[in-house]
């Protein structure tokens, strides 16, 4: 696995919940977002985490008919979710800078 892989499969959850957080979405259209953001992660990955999201209620699972195909399971943030999002941004302020700092970003080399 690679170090980029490594980092992603680490804040991915954050990334996944700050997504929802916006918008009520399905899986597929999560991983177009997350790509369009140039955050790279395969449905494959997307699923399990989505699961595992519900299951610890930080998120909730609705089926709704497509406009086109079949039925699609869109998922909401629950008051827990959002209490998870702003621990995970409070932690990643506390981690960003001091990183950044370390190495050297912003630094005239």
């Amino acid at each position: 696995m690679s170090v980029r892989s490594q980092l992603l499969k680490g804040i991915l959850e954050g990334c996944i919940l700050a997504v929802i957080s916006k918008e009520t979405i399905y899986g597929y259209e999560l991983t177009m977002k997350l790509h369009a953001l140039r955050i790279e992660v395969s449905e494959g990955s997307i699923y399990p985490i989505l699961l595992r999201l519900q299951k610890e209620k930080l998120i909730v699972g609705e089926m709704k008919k497509s406009p086109s195909g079949p039925n699609r399971k869109y998922y909401t943030l629950t008051e827990k979710g959002e209490e998870a999002l702003q621990d995970f941004k409070r932690h990643w302020g506390q981690l960003k800078g001091p990183v950044d700092k370390l190495l050297g970003k912003g630094d005239e080399e």
